[in-house]
Parts: structure tokens; C-alpha cells; sequence
């Protein structure tokens, strides 16, 4: 199966997924996060266009998880029309700090070399959420 040009990605209010969603402008991805091995959290916020194309980034650093979820809620309250809910996006990247925060288009290294059909994921970073076929959202960690 071949990756979909829009990865779905399903909004679970309990789980990982629980701030992405549509807004005004289009659809969008939040998180707080700490990139691997590195000290201190990120509030990110990633915006798409109602196509699901990457338009731009908020991200920044915060010494404590607490004050990344709290500017994470400003800029969330910030966004017009903003209702939670699945979304559709395109494979994205940027670099801060020389960090990677993007849904990035990797191939599966457990798959042998003479098999015909390679399995893709894409990988959310630094989040950890890994999305794969069948393609219907859902995330493993």
C-alpha cells in the first residue's frame, strides 16, 4: 500500500492527539513536547490550511511542561473558530534549535529487501507518534 498524499490523524480527546483540529484558517496540531535526550519542553503548534498543506509554526522552548501547556492554551484560545476534532495533513518539516519537529515519510526497516511491497510510517517528531497503514489515524507510540 502506498503512503496517502494527506495523513489522517484521528483526534483522541483522552490521548496524544487530544489538541489537533480545524480552525479558521485551515487545521492544526498541538502538542507539548521534550525532544529526546535534550532538557526542557516545547509548546508547538503547527498550522495547515483546509487542504491540510503545511502553512507555518509556533514553536517554542519553556523550562517546565507546566508553562509549555500554559502558552500552548494561549495560542490555542488565540485560534478563531477552533474546534477539535481529526484532521488530514501533508508529511512537513522544520528545525529549531537543530531539533526536527515535522510528520516525516520513513521506511520500515524490518521489512526484508526482496519483498515487492515496502511499508512506510510517518513519524510526528519529537512526539514519538508513529501513523501506518491501514492509514486510518490511529498512532502507535
Amino acid at each position: 500500500m502506498s503512503v496517502p498524499e494527506l495523513i489522517p490523524i484521528r483526534h483522541e480527546p483522552e490521548g496524544r492527539t487530544r489538541t489537533i483540529g480545524r480552525w479558521r484558517g485551515g487545521e492544526f496540531f498541538a502538542s507539548v513536547t521534550g525532544p529526546a535526550g535534550r532538557p526542557g519542553w516545547y509548546a508547538v503548534l503547527h498550522r495547515f490550511d483546509a487542504a491540510g498543506r503545511y502553512l507555518d509554526s509556533s514553536i517554542e522552548p519553556t523550562g517546565t511542561g507546566a508553562e509549555a501547556r500554559r502558552l500552548l492554551d494561549e495560542w490555542l484560545d488565540a485560534l478563531p473558530g477552533r474546534e477539535f476534532g481529526s484532521i488530514a495533513i501533508a508529511p512537513f518539516e522544520v528545525r529549531v534549535d537543530g531539533e526536527l519537529f515535522g510528520l516525516v515519510i520513513e521506511e520500515d526497516d524490518e521489512v526484508e529487501e526482496d519483498e515487492e511491497d515496502h511499508r512506510f510510517t510517518a513519524e510526528l517528531y519529537p512526539d514519538g507518534l508513529g501513523f501506518h497503514e491501514p492509514w486510518c489515524g490511529c498512532y502507535d507510540t
